[in-house]
């Protein structure tokens, strides 16, 4: 299957992702392990992050939001007007957030603009996929939106755009960006269960005027193992597919999805995920892969070099490699694939087909 894939990866991008609080070097051990599988030795470009410009990032974001960031970019500490804009509990201030902000949108912003100029079929960027903030403030670990920003700009030159969040959280941000729009339908699956963030993404949502049908859920209940997802995925998908007609994808890749990941608290595997990933590069169009949550880790790794794998049409072993400078933290397996969790599945056969035949039905609406 040939495919011109661009990767996008550089140093200063990779470790100014590493500085998030909330994924502490993250970045570095997911590049670790893709380059210690020699995966970007062949059949992939390599590309650098251009930062994005203040005009690109107001794409979606207010100039009040952006300017406040802009102004405060050199303070070490800022106590003004934070609750306003978000920056505070789980979006807590930054030295020069304004210059991260401006990487993590540019790394979105570099693959969308060689999509657009078919320089490319697929773009990888495992440092993008930040879904959750809203167009006047950070949240949810997001500072910004690369998603809706890249959207926006794919737009341009692609008339239909399908998105498809595979994050454990429901893609709140970018549903509420585009829950009006017929030029994008978002179509998240995510766990739905009291408390659980952003507490969005029902069955009832399903966008607004002449967005409506346009934004599709898929709200799963606590302990959701590899059985269930599959059957949602593998009956929703292609229909969702079919009745919009997309002409580019978009796909978030949150790690929060794979088991033992301490927010996620789901059952899933990589291989199980990577089912999904197989369906939508059967579809062969213009796609754009992105990363998202992922909070163990070393999972978190091992599920993004699998799909690099898999997008890349190159097999793996199962044992990590020795080269790699993170190696220990796979133990005790130090293998690439992990077990499904063991927590009890609370969706039940009749909940599932509900929720299925729910958003079929709503595929019929879809013009």
């Amino acid at each position: 299957m040939n495919r011109n894939v661009i990767y996008i990866y550089d140093n200063i991008l990779c470790k100014e992702i590493d500085k998030l609080p909330f994924v502490l070097g993250r970045a570095s051990v997911v590049t670790d392990l893709v380059l210690s599988y020699n995966l970007l030795s062949c059949n992939v470009q390599v590309i650098a992050c251009t930062p994005a410009t203040h005009d690109e990032l107001k794409e979606f974001h207010s100039s009040a939001y952006l300017d406040f960031i802009k102004e405060h970019n050199d303070d070490k500490y800022c106590d003004e007007d934070e609750v306003e804009f978000g920056l505070n509990y789980d979006c807590p201030f930054l030295p020069s957030l304004y210059d991260l902000i401006q990487l993590i949108a540019g790394s979105t912003v570099t693959a969308v603009k060689l999509l657009c100029n078919a320089k490319c079929d697929i773009a990888i960027n495992w440092f993008g996929g930040w879904h959750h903030a809203q167009r006047d403030e950070a949240e949810g670990f997001c500072y910004v939106n690369d998603v809706v920003i890249g959207i926006q700009l794919l737009t341009k030159s692609f008339p239909r755009v399908l998105y498809v969040d595979l994050d454990v959280h429901h893609g709140n941000g970018v549903q509420n960006a585009f829950e009006f729009s017929k030029k994008v339908l978002t179509l998240s699956f995510h766990k739905h269960s009291p408390g659980f963030y952003p507490g969005s993404g029902n069955l009832k949502e399903v966008g607004c005027y002449n967005g409506k049908y346009y934004s599709l859920n898929v709200p799963l209940l606590e302990g959701c193992n590899n059985e269930t997802y599959l059957k949602c995925f593998t009956k929703i998908f292609p229909r969702v597919f079919e009745a919009y007609k997309p002409s580019a994808l978009v796909v978030q890749c949150g790690g929060d999805c794979i088991n033992e990941d301490p927010v996620g608290q789901i059952n899933l595997t990589p291989k199980a995920m990577g089912d999904c990933v197989t369906a939508i590069l059967k579809c062969k169009l213009p796609t754009l892969f992105l990363g998202g949550g992922g909070y163990n880790i070393p999972n978190t790794a091992r599920y993004w070099t699998y799909l690099t794998s898999l997008i890349l049409d190159k097999p793996l072993g199962d044992e990590i490699p020795d080269c790699s400078e993170y190696f220990t933290k796979y133990g005790p397996s130090y293998e690439l694939h992990i077990d499904e969790g063991k927590q009890k599945d609370y969706n039940t056969c009749e909940y599932i087909d509900n929720v299925i035949s729910t958003v079929l039905n709503y595929c019929n609406l879809i013009s």
